[in-house]
């Protein structure tokens, strides 16, 4: 994936946007740490459903989250066109495993739509909003709030 550097306007931000099934999500950009291919993962006994295992990645145990059994959605069946992005949620690095990485996104908070209030009380807190750019339909979703125990994980 090559990306130039642009010089972003006061109030721009950047995002990742990814794929899972026939859905599109992102994250913000600055959470994300590297893109990699798809590497199988080691299951750790009495985990939870979403968490497909760990890779070793440079020496440290990665854990691999299955973002779509995470959201809520059918688990994954990973294949070599997954891929998974490795972010940095608060202190603590996971690996997201998603379909594939689509797109860099550069948007204003006027681009980020509420997200609906037919939507339940867990959606509505992992979304932090909607994107409608191109004719899309873009879930941006709040690392922070998928991960509510990451912080005493950490310490």
């Amino acid at each position: 994936m090559s990306y130039t550097v642009k010089n972003l306007s006061q109030g721009d931000r950047e995002l990742i946007a990814f794929r899972i099934g026939d859905q599109e999500f992102c994250v913000n950009i600055m959470s994300v740490r590297e893109i990699r291919g798809w590497t199988p993962a080691t299951a750790m006994p009495h985990s939870p459903a979403h968490m497909k295992g760990v890779i070793n990645l440079r020496g440290a145990i990665l854990p691999i989250i299955d973002l779509s059994a995470r959201l809520g959605m059918k688990p994954a069946e990973p294949s070599v066109r997954h891929v998974i992005i490795v972010a940095q949620v608060r202190r603590k690095v996971v690996g997201l495993l998603v379909d594939a990485v689509s797109d860099i996104l550069t948007v204003t908070d006027d681009n980020i739509q509420p997200t609906p209030e037919v939507s339940s009380d867990i959606e509505r807190q992992f979304a932090r909003g909607i994107l409608a750019i191109e004719k899309r339909m873009i879930c941006l979703v709040e690392l922070e709030a998928l991960f509510p125990d990451t912080e005493s994980e950490a310490a």
